[in-house]
């Protein structure tokens, strides 16, 4: 039984929060202006995102950005965090600041929470005491109707695969099947920076779907999910396999052309015995 292993480091979720929301928004980002924990004032105050619409009047066809005023700030709680109605009360505060010291209406701007555990307290706070209604306006995502402030609730890990893939990818229970959705997906970003910094963040937080997903063959050589693996260390089976399994391409060739096995073992450091166990074939003419 193989060991667990228990010495990865912890991972920081928050720079893959900051990515999956560039990933998510692609499209628009040159309408789009994201800054990650904006500092507010001199003291420790900080906003873990805020994603400011230029110009104000861009439409953003994106399920969780649909309700985007001016100014957008999200507070993003990890897997390993949990969304309090302290934290609710503070981010509330966060955007009154927010407006008071950049001199704009408090209606240009909207709260999201992004969160991995159900706040059953701030949701029964905010029903109960504050006497709001929290709908649901799709799978993974609740607004609370306030024009002069409106918020909604993102549950990552109830989002849809096909909509939200970054945003669901922030978790630690990944199976092998997101996983290898994400790598297929990011050729499509393999010349983005954050692609690579997100992959390797995700990945490491899930070693077991890595170490499921290193035995399938549905991902190509030059996606950026194998280039992250090789680069931290996790595919060197992986690799390895790719390397023989080509090495036994040119092996049959070589066969199929009349070389001899001892020959073609020489060449391509496969075992003698291997090489022989190839389907022999009439040598090409």
């Amino acid at each position: 039984m193989e060991k667990p292993i228990t010495n990865l480091p912890r991972t920081a979720w928050h720079p893959l929060f900051i990515a999956a929301i560039h990933l998510e928004l692609k499209p628009y980002l040159d309408s789009l202006e994201i800054k990650s924990e904006e500092q507010l004032t001199t003291e420790p105050l900080k906003i873990d995102c805020v994603i400011i619409k230029k110009p104000k009047d861009v439409i953003i066809k994106k399920n969780f950005a649909s309700n985007f005023r001016e100014i957008n700030i999200f507070e993003y709680k990890s897997p390993d965090d949990h969304l309090s109605i302290s934290s609710y009360k503070k981010v509330h505060g966060y955007a009154w600041i927010y407006a008071y010291l950049n001199n704009i209406p408090i209606e240009d701007i909207t709260i999201s929470f992004v969160y991995s555990h159900v706040p059953k307290k701030l949701f029964k706070y905010l029903h109960k005491d504050i006497g709001f209604t929290i709908n649901k306006v799709q799978r993974g995502i609740h607004y609370i109707e306030n024009k002069v402030l409106p918020m909604q609730f993102i549950d990552n890990r109830k989002l849809h695969i096909e909509d939200n893939l970054w945003l669901k990818g922030l978790n630690k229970k990944l199976d092998q099947s997101i996983l290898l959705k994400m790598g297929n997906k990011s050729e499509l970003y393999n010349d983005y920076p954050m692609m690579y910094t997100y992959l390797e963040g995700v990945t490491r937080a899930n070693f077991r779907a890595v170490e499921e997903a290193k035995n399938m063959e549905t991902i190509s050589d030059t996606n950026p999910l194998k280039e992250v693996l090789r680069k931290i260390g996790l595919a060197e089976e992986w690799v390895a396999k790719g390397e023989e399994r080509r090495a036994l391409d040119i092996a049959q060739n070589m066969l199929n052309a009349g070389f001899p096995s001892e020959t073609i073992a020489s060449l391509t450091g496969l075992d003698l015995e291997m090489v022989k166990n190839l389907p022999a074939r009439a040598p090409l003419q």
